[in-house]
């Protein structure tokens, strides 16, 4: 048995943002599957949303969210986000986060872009298109010179340790396997979850393969209630050509003033919506989608005469490699599976339905993306959000000595070939019967192919045994929850449901169980 002061389950923007401040009362353990600067965080290119332009810029941020999320954003929650972003940012700067800026003899001054659905330029960006991997490096960096933070690479985390507390189940730690493949009790006064999203439940991604639900699933398994589950948000502009893998092409390209062509060489985004590549990400997704019906749809930035590879060099880069060039050619491009906005269910200091579990970032659902996330919030809700959960975490009361681990399965020797197979065939499921465009028809396809390969479940405590029974929990929320709703909003589009309900509400799925809330 090990204990700690505080357990923080990710290293991304949202685990790393509470762990320097949690170091400051106690002893901190951050725990990540792969090495740190491996994290969703580190992919994400187009930059990081914050209304840096005084009160007038607050507000439209606020609404720019709330209308992104068609209806169904917690208006709260986001003006937390918006409100608290600028100062967090600053925190940023102060720790050695280097965003682009003007020339000296442009003053000097931070470099803001436009992506969809803002309504004017907010975007801070690093290295051109590498913003996340800038704040990453910048958070690790200063962890690693905060006392008192003990960082734990390549350690799958197994489930949730759990005691009833004054007739209260509580979460009171976490069973953890290390890298010899030991399994190592670590007790807390609070555990976060901050391990991210889970992308790799579908077959088409711009997720790396780290983001398989683990502590959505886990906390899941626990007994902690999850919302908006349904709501996966599709980039639109993923790279699509056969046999390369699903890059993302920020949507800051449309931002920088990027068209879309269908197969006959015609934009079509007027078609759609009055913002034109700019709308919001589902509305474009769904145009992509359609167009595609008729062949290939192309990215178009060769009326652009900046300079692209300098704004772009992580993408030009990527697309060199397979003789293509911003400036020069069309770009074949599909939506894939990009950002979850349902998740754990937390209020806007990140407490779960659970005592001593809270969660920050895509891992949790406070409800401030809605139906639709904005473009470039997700940095901004991690770095929000993570600090916010820390200062509840502070409250919680010392450490508990035992608990209840409730590991069923067996350690057993895995033939690794066959637990690829079982995760491609969850994978292809929700790609086919639980994607982009939904129905009923196939949305209860998708439960009898999940119900049959229940018998097949991994079993084990191997880091992809683990993993699969993730994506397996995180698949049957988001089919069930989509098959629930029976209306389209946001990223949630019912060929069957085409309209939107006059009121939104949230769905919430708890110990099997799915209810709808205001």
């Amino acid at each position: 048995m090990e204990e700690v002061g505080f357990l923080v389950i990710g290293g991304g923007i949202a685990g790393l943002s509470a762990a320097v401040r949690l170091a400051a009362v106690d002893t901190v353990l951050v725990v990540t599957k792969e090495e740190l600067a491996e994290s969703n965080t580190a992919y994400a290119q187009g930059g990081i949303a914050v209304a840096m332009g005084g009160g007038g810029d607050v507000a439209e941020h606020l609404e720019d969210t709330v209308n992104a999320g068609d209806g169904l954003v917690n208006r709260e929650a986001a003006a937390v986000l918006v409100e608290q972003g600028p100062r967090r940012v600053e925190e940023l700067l102060a720790w050695g986060t280097e965003f682009d800026r003007a020339s000296a003899a442009e003053g000097g001054g931070l470099l803001r872009t436009r992506e969809g659905a803002h309504s004017r330029s907010r975007i801070l960006h690093a290295n051109g298109d590498a913003t996340g991997r800038e704040i990453a490096v910048s958070l690790l960096r200063h962890a690693r010179e905060t006392k008192g933070i003990t960082l734990m690479e390549f350690t799958t985390t197994v489930d949730l340790i759990t005691e009833v507390i004054d007739g209260v189940k509580t979460v009171v730690g976490a069973v953890l396997l290390d890298r010899e493949g030991k399994l190592h009790n670590v007790y807390a006064r609070a555990v976060l979850i901050a391990s991210g999203g889970a992308g790799q439940v579908y077959s088409d991604t711009t997720n790396p393969a780290v983001a398989t639900g683990d502590g959505i699933a886990m906390a899941y398994r626990a007994g902690a209630a999850l919302s908006d589950m349904e709501f996966y948000q599709f980039h639109p502009t993923a790279f699509a050509k056969e046999g390369a893998p699903r890059f993302l092409l920020s949507e800051a390209l449309r931002g920088e003033g990027a068209w879309l062509r269908n197969t006959k060489g015609d934009c079509f985004m007027h078609k759609y919506h009055e913002m034109l590549e700019l709308a919001p990400r589902d509305v474009v997704a769904r145009a992509i989608t359609r167009e595609a019906l008729d062949g290939p749809v192309y990215l178009d930035m060769r009326h652009i005469k900046r300079d692209m590879k300098a704004r772009f060099p992580g993408i030009s880069k990527f697309l060199e490699g397979y003789g293509l060039e911003l400036a020069k050619d069309l770009i074949p491009v599909r939506p894939a599976a990009h950002y979850l906005m349902g998740g754990i269910k937390t209020d806007v200091d990140g407490r779960t339905s659970l005592p001593g579990l809270f969660a920050a970032g895509e891992a949790a659902c406070t409800g401030v993306h809605g139906a639709n996330r904005l473009a470039s919030n997700s940095l901004l809700e991690g770095l929000v959000f993570g600090a916010l959960a820390a200062e509840a975490m502070m409250q919680e009361e010392g450490i508990r000595d035992q608990g209840e681990v409730a590991l069923a399965e067996p350690l057993v020797e895995l033939d690794t070939a066959k637990v690829e197979a079982w995760i491609s065939d969850v994978r292809k499921i929700m790609w086919e019967d639980a994607g982009l465009l939904r129905e009923a028809e196939g949305l209860k396809r998708a439960e009898t192919r999940l119900d049959a390969l229940v018998r097949g479940i991994p079993r084990g405590y191997s880091r992809r045994a683990v993993e699969a029974r993730s994506l397996f929990t995180v698949a049957f929320v988001i089919v069930a929850s989509a098959l629930g709703r029976e209306e389209s909003r946001g990223a949630h589009y019912r060929n069957d449901f085409p309209q939107r309900d006059a009121v939104g509400l949230h769905s919430v799925m708890e110990k099997g169980k799915l209810s709808f809330v205001a």
